[in-house]
């Protein structure tokens, strides 16, 4: 089972990756997949993702209850509907799947709103 976790954990970082610069996928919620899946199988991997440069202190703070800074919210919101606009716009030709895109937009922006905003440390 360990090798199991450690694979999907690995997967799952892999897309939180692809998150970043496509709008469809949800960084946040793989890289917290990610974690629960290294907490089952490898520490090591558990201390590297939540000790990254990158993304580490986000997650810490998002397990610790503490938020996201309001101008992270801000720039996650304006990347979302910035990129499912343009997508939406000049990509996809079907109503369904700018509908789709739309329902996807709502359920993050949804989520980032709920989630508390950190206070300047």
């Amino acid at each position: 089972m360990r090798t199991f976790y450690l694979i999907c954990g690995l997967v799952a970082v892999g897309l939180g990756l692809v998150g970043i610069v496509l709008p469809l996928l949800p960084t946040t919620p793989f890289l917290l997949l990610a974690l629960w899946c290294f907490s089952r199988s490898s520490l090591r991997m558990q201390a590297w993702l939540v000790g990254n440069r990158l993304f580490g202190r986000y997650i810490r703070d998002y397990q610790n209850g503490k938020g996201i800074p309001r101008r992270v919210k801000v720039y996650i919101l304006v990347l979302l509907w910035g990129s499912l606009t343009a997508c939406g716009v000049w990509l996809v030709p079907y109503v369904w799947a700018r509908l789709l895109f739309f329902a996807v937009g709502v359920g993050v922006t949804t989520h980032v709103v709920r989630i508390k905003t950190k206070e300047r440390a």
